[in-house]
């Protein structure tokens, strides 16, 4: 048992050091035992639903929130979270009018209030709401590196890719080391072809900045054909070392989500189209992925040759190998990626279509040509 002389406060404060220390468990329980003693506390409820949501127990979350607005109907926190949960279970119009309620009780320059609404609207595909408010944060705070990352990152979400280009600029104009603003930057250059600025914002992050292989794999490539080095270049070294930390810490759950979305109820494998689809949204929500333009070529080592986005190359491999039938995609890159692990001791990416293409390349199981 807590000391039953806390105050409502010393409870929160402790559950809140809990919550950063990723142990809400303890918070939950401790969050609990307090409302027992305050049952009229509208902050205690607001930290339970917040703890509830890094649990992903939405409807738990959506119910304390609830019961927040109900004893404070003009609680600012519980207004937003609120949304954010409300969000979560599609209700756009009821989530909007929360954030409105924010608005109109003055908190328009909270800098941070606004970020987070905004990024749960862009986090549900809310896009434009998602501007608004990342516009209305950018009215009192417009020399926010996060606030201009954040605008541009929507804009690139609405196919306005120079303005896009030009808010992640300003950005790293105010934050040179905005890491995750520099490697969405990159990887727009990239997809238009502008290869030079590409390398040039990619190396001036590091390693650790990164947390999805994509931008790692075009920097290898783009360096190996820029600047003529060879796969085993002692440059490369670390950023290899990078692909294999991001591959042993792939999330299997997500992984196994991938093969049941490209799964269909009877057990097939979709078409290649729908395959191709699912695939360009996951990438389209990463914020970091766009088709190439041009089609893409590779041999494999028995002489096979195929053509096309990553995705339809690797789904052709799937449809020309008869042991992966009724496989799905990200199921037989998995396979693929195990198989090569234990047999050459190369760590083959297997939670993306093109960082697996170049991973199979590096393994020696083909060549790409272009």
């Amino acid at each position: 048992m807590s000391d039953p002389f806390l105050s409502s406060e010393d409870f929160a404060d402790r559950a809140h050091q809990f919550y950063n220390e990723g142990r809400y468990d303890e918070a939950v329980a401790l969050l609990r035992e307090a409302l027992d003693l305050y049952p009229f506390s509208a902050e205690l409820y607001v930290g339970l639903a917040y703890t509830h949501m890094a649990r992903d127990e939405f409807m738990w979350a959506r119910r304390s929130f609830e019961h927040a607005v109900g004893l404070d109907p003009d609680h600012e926190d519980a207004l937003v979270g609120h949304g954010e949960a409300l969000l979560r279970f599609g209700e756009t119009t009821r989530a909007l009018h929360c954030f409105e309620q924010v608005l109109a009780l003055g908190f328009g320059d909270d800098h941070d209030l606004m970020l987070q609404i905004g990024r749960a609207l862009f986090r549900e595909g809310v896009l434009e709401a998602a501007r608004r408010f990342f516009e209305v944060a950018a009215q009192a705070h417009c020399d926010s590196p996060e606030v201009n990352a954040c605008l541009g990152y929507t804009a690139h979400r609405l196919g306005e890719e120079d303005a896009a280009i030009r808010h992640l600029r300003r950005s790293l104009d105010l934050d040179e080391d905005h890491a995750e603003a520099r490697i969405y930057l990159a990887n727009l250059f990239y997809d238009r072809g502008e290869f030079e600025s590409a390398l040039y914002h990619l190396e001036r992050t590091n390693p650790e900045d990164h947390i999805d292989e994509l931008a790692v794999w075009r920097l290898i490539e783009l360096k190996k054909s820029i600047y003529r080095l060879p796969a085993r270049d002692p440059e490369l070294t670390p950023w290899a070392g990078r692909l294999v930390e991001i591959a042993a810490n792939a999330d299997p759950i997500d992984q196994l989500l991938g093969e049941i979305e490209a799964t269909q109820p009877n057990g097939t494998v979709r078409d290649p189209l729908q395959l191709e689809l699912f695939s360009a949204l996951l990438m389209e929500l990463a914020g970091m992925r766009r088709r190439a333009h041009e089609p893409h070529r590779v041999t494999t080592s028995s002489g096979s040759n195929y053509s096309g986005t990553w995705e339809e190359i690797v789904f052709q491999m799937l449809v020309d190998d008869p042991r992966w039938v009724g496989v799905s995609l990200s199921g037989y890159m998995a396979h693929v990626a195990r198989r090569s692990a234990a047999e050459t001791g190369v760590v083959i990416p297997a939670t993306d279509a093109e960082a697996f293409v170049h991973g199979s390349a590096e393994a020696g199981l083909l060549e790409i040509v272009r």
